[in-house]
């Protein structure tokens, strides 16, 4: 007999113990990226008060012992007692999940963060975390560890009658996190953003360690300096940023854009300061009113013939910088990852709000508006001649036994889960990979040379590319609107490039040719970069392989360092024989890969880069590569 499902079977978690047991249902994960979130829930309430009118600025420290150190001048949690629990409700607050300021009438008319659970969640996940407020001329404090009081709240000390605000300082809990160490940048990318989506708030960023560093977030424009910063990469088509602004039917918002010179589209959109990377309504509304309001501009001035078809919103938003973010009371989040705006009213509200000031804008700005319908124009000639190219490729299935440009050399297994494609470089690489692969799981695709910066060029060059044509083909997803990733022949797309400046340079080519036009193989973990030696090391007929330069010293000073090292510097993958190839860089077994991955609360972040490494302005160029030159190893130039 199985044993007894009865009463005594069913656990009661106390406090929150629930937290602890399953920290991934309440912060994604135990990784790095829950690590940080950890910080964004506790910066989150303080952005709240920020919202509310109640606070100007918020200091946020990384320790030197890598504990988080925040400070506010909000209201300051209250401190007076919660009459339901009869606890303090400060206490309420940090030890007890579904309490705060955002559930029920007469806390926050909006409010980011974590559901209401976020200041609780942070003190259950971590070793200890002490909260002061300073109120009524007061200092209280209360100390947890990992989530239990340590004692009751108390006054510690005195502060001027008018100041006011809580700091919070907490320990990530290394029995929870599979990593506790801070990143500095990461924390710097998701404050910035905050503090454009939030008018005239100050946000300083302090790190206390080794190296330290501050940086201050304040932007009087908001979201409009967000669109400039984006934008800095690019050359923009106008010089001032579009602004809409007002509030209907309950639903505040803000929108601001600037198209620029570059072929890709780049909208983000916001609820109540939260990322909201799959759209929903807000998007929806502003796509209407973006192509309603051109077309009828465009036809009104006789800029669109009345032959001509209506211009797509694909050929307005081409080169198009935006920023679309409402507050809303209620948020009703779609989908399974609760990143889409479900809410009706916001999609009503943008659309009206967009419709009307951008049809006066146009009409006040009428140069503007012009070169504005001009560029969409001949986006919409451009997507006709790529439609043709892209119905041919759609033709050229992989499978089909057409010669495929690139030489791909396929694998005989069709399960996409047991088989990988190597991207290779040059043809000398690709011989040696084909001789090496395991034919059953592994197609190898040598490129030749560098392919076409897609950063650059419209969707009909793009298609009328060999090199890209025999990626898509190969892939079997298609790409940008057919991208079907059910369709995707290979679970391990593995770039595969020499260690030197131009196998560099390819690698970032194709990671933007994939990032722009199949960002879903990113996101879902598909894109991984070859790792090969850098070094081989003989001794006594016996060899050892190295894939940086400390491995290498590691390696020299367990063996020894003399005469009979004969120690190879590889410049490319071409000089290893095939045998050679196999065993250091495509034998699962043996082999480092390294997997492409991307945040999806720093997408802006990410797109700027691309932006700024394959863009025409040189000089953010510049400034990114000494920005970031220390942190590359073992690039051989």
């Amino acid at each position: 007999m199985g044993e007894q499902y009865g009463a005594d079977q069913i656990q009661i978690l106390e406090g929150l113990e629930a937290v602890r047991k399953r920290p991934g249902m309440y912060i994604g994960s135990t990784s790095a990226r829950g690590l940080h979130h950890l910080v964004y829930e506790i910066v989150d309430n303080a952005v709240d008060e920020a919202l509310a009118g109640y606070c100007d600025s918020i200091d946020v420290t990384i320790n030197e012992d890598n504990s988080i150190t925040v400070v506010d001048d909000g209201r300051g949690i209250p401190v007076d007692i919660q009459k339901k629990a009869g606890l303090p409700a400060v206490e309420v607050v940090f030890t007890i999940l579904h309490a705060g300021g955002k559930f029920g009438n007469g806390g926050y008319k909006v409010s980011g963060g974590l559901h209401g659970v976020g200041a609780s969640v942070v003190n259950a996940l971590s070793e200890w975390l002490e909260v002061q407020v300073y109120k009524n001329g007061n200092i209280y404090q209360q100390r947890y560890e990992r989530g239990k009081v340590t004692y009751p709240l108390k006054i510690v000390g005195k502060c001027g009658p008018e100041q006011h605000g809580t700091k919070v300082t907490f320990l990530p809990d290394k029995e929870i996190f599979e990593e506790t160490v801070y990143d500095y940048d990461t924390l710097k990318i998701r404050l910035r953003e905050t503090a454009f989506l939030t008018k005239n708030l100050r946000i300083t960023l302090k790190d206390d360690r080794e190296e330290k560093k501050e940086k201050t977030f304040h932007y009087e424009g908001g979201i409009k300096e967000f669109v400039t910063y984006l934008n800095k990469g690019k050359t923009p088509l106008y010089e001032q940023v579009i602004y809409c602004e007002g509030t209907k039917e309950g639903v505040y918002v803000e929108v601001s854009m600037q198209h620029n010179d570059s072929y890709t589209e780049n909208i983000y959109t916001f609820v109540n300061n939260i990322n909201t990377p799959e759209g929903g309504t807000h998007l929806t509304g502003f796509k209407n009113a973006l192509t309603k309001t051109f077309n009828d501009y465009a036809r009104e001035n006789k800029l669109l013939k009345d032959s001509e078809d209506n211009l797509s919103g694909e050929d307005i938003r081409e080169g198009l910088t935006a920023i679309i973010s409402v507050k809303i009371e209620d948020p009703q989040f779609e989908g399974q990852t609760k990143q889409k705006l479900g809410n009706s009213e916001a999609r009503a509200a943008v659309d009206n709000i967009v419709s009307e000031q951008l049809t006066y804008f146009l009409e006040q700005n009428p140069a503007v508006a012009k070169s504005m319908c001009e560029k969409s124009i001949l986006a919409q000639r451009a997507r006709a001649a790529a439609r043709k190219a892209r119905d041919l490729t759609r033709r050229k299935s992989a499978l089909d036994g057409m010669a495929l440009p690139g030489k791909l050399a396929d694998c005989s297994d069709k399960n996409p889960e047991n088989c990988e494609i190597y991207i290779v470089e040059g043809d000398s690489a690709g011989g040696s990979a084909k001789t090496a692969r395991s034919r059953a799981t592994q197609a190898i695709l040598p490129l030749r040379g560098k392919i076409l910066n897609v950063e650059k060029a419209r969707m009909d060059r793009i298609y009328g590319n060999a090199e890209i044509k025999a990626m898509i083909t190969a892939f079997g997803t298609g790409i940008h609107d057919d991208f079907d990733i059910s369709r995707l022949r290979y679970h391990k797309i593995i770039i595969m490039t020499d260690a030197d400046v131009d196998g560099a340079h390819i690698s970032t080519l194709l990671l933007t040719f994939i990032y722009r036009f199949m960002p879903e193989l990113i996101k879902q973990g598909y894109v991984y970069l070859a790792q090969p030696p850098l070094y081989k090391v003989e001794k006594n007929k016996r060899v050892w392989y190295a894939y940086s330069d400390e491995e290498l010293n590691s390696i020299l000073m367990e063996i020894g360092r003399d005469n009979s090292n004969k120690i190879q510097r590889y410049k490319g993958l071409g000089e290893m024989d095939a045998e050679q190839l196999w065993e250091t860089t495509m034998d699962p077994e043996r082999r480092i890969l390294l997997r492409v991955t991307m945040d999806e609360e720093t997408t802006s972040e990410v797109d700027l880069t691309f932006t700024t490494l394959m863009g025409d302005q040189v000089e953010p160029r510049r400034e990114f590569i000494e920005a970031n030159a220390k942190k590359v190893k073992n690039l051989d130039i």
